[in-house]
C-alpha cells in the first residue's frame, strides 16, 4: 500500500509530520511537498519556471522530496515522475486551519486532493480547525485509517474528499458525517501599514465565518463547530448547474450580433 503526502504548509508542517507518522504504520510513505509554505495558492500550477527536486533529511534520514512549486505541482510531479508505481491515494495535510465554504477554492491543501482526482486517484485533504494551537491527534488517527480503508478497496475510484476534523484527542470527537460544502468564507480584513521608506502596503488577514447558514450538521463548517468530522466531497467541475433564470433576461443573440 503506498501513499503520496503533501500539504500546502511546506515540507516542514508539524501537520505533515503527524499523518506521515500514522501512514507509515499502515504502508509506504513518500512525502513530496512545497520547501516553503504555500498557503492560499488555489490550483496553482508553475510552467513559467523550473520545479527543483530537493531530497529532504531529517534527523540523518530521508524524509521526502521537498519542491520549489505548489501543492498541486507536487501532486503532479508526484505521480508523473517520481513515485513507480503511483500510488494508492494522495493525502495532503494536515493543514493548520479548517478548509470549509468558499475557503477551499483557496485552499492549496484541498487544491492538491483535487489535482488527484483530475489524475484519475483517490485524494483526500485533512485540516484541523485551529490555527494557533492545532492539535492533529485526531486528524492523524483518523485520516490514516481513512487513506487506509480507501487504499484496501479491490479499484479505488478516482474521488476526492475534503476532511476537517476539530482540534482534539480521537476520544473527544463526537461523530463523523458526509456534509455539503456551505457558504462559510474568510471575512477580508487589511491591515494598512508604511514601510521605512514611506511606501504604502496592505497586510491581508481575516477569519473564517458562517453565511447565512442555519444549525444545520449536513453543513461543512456547522458539522466542525458542533465537534464532529466533517467529509464533503469534491469536485473540479465549477459549472454551475442550479437556476439558470438569472440569465433570463439577456439577449444573448443580440449580443453576439451587437444589436
Amino acid at each position: 500500500m503506498r501513499f503520496l503526502v503533501t500539504n500546502d504548509d511546506g515540507i516542514y508542517a508539524q501537520g505533515l509530520a503527524a499523518i506521515k507518522q500514522e501512514l507509515e504504520r499502515l504502508g509506504d510513505v513518500l512525502v513530496i511537498a512545497p520547501v516553503t509554505e504555500q498557503s492560499a495558492v488555489g490550483h496553482t500550477i508553475t510552467i513559467s519556471d523550473p520545479l527543483k527536486v530537493i531530497p529532504i533529511h531529517r534527523s540523518g534520514e530521508f524524509y521526502g522530496y521537498g519542491i520549489t512549486g505548489s501543492p498541486a505541482d507536487c501532486v503532479k510531479l508526484g505521480i508523473s515522475c517520481i513515485m513507480d508505481p503511483p500510488p494508492d491515494v494522495v493525502v495532503s495535510g494536515i493543514n493548520k486551519g479548517e478548509n470549509v465554504g468558499i475557503n477551499v477554492l483557496y485552499s492549496g491543501t484541498v487544491s492538491a486532493a483535487t489535482e488527484a482526482l483530475i489524475l484519475g486517484f483517490t485524494g483526500i485533504a485533512l485540516s484541523v480547525d485551529n490555527y494557533i494551537n492545532p492539535d492533529y491527534s485526531a486528524a492523524s488517527l483518523f485520516g490514516s485509517r481513512l487513506a487506509y480503508t480507501l487504499a484496501s478497496r479491490d479499484k479505488p475510484l478516482p474521488f476526492a474528499l475534503n476532511v476537517n476534523c476539530p482540534s482534539a484527542p480521537i476520544d473527544k470527537i463526537r461523530g463523523v458525517k458526509i456534509t455539503k460544502q456551505g457558504n462559510s468564507r474568510l471575512k477580508d480584513k487589511f491591515v494598512k501599514r508604511v514601510d521605512p521608506r514611506g511606501n504604502t502596503y496592505f497586510w491581508q488577514g481575516g477569519r473564517t465565518v458562517m453565511m447565512d447558514e442555519a444549525e444545520d450538521e449536513d453543513i461543512d463548517a456547522v458539522c466542525l463547530k458542533n465537534g464532529m468530522i466533517s467529509i464533503t466531497p469534491i469536485h473540479y467541475r465549477l459549472g454551475w448547474s442550479g437556476d439558470v433564470t438569472i440569465l433570463g433576461d439577456l439577449d444573448l443573440e443580440g449580443l453576439l450580433r451587437g444589436s
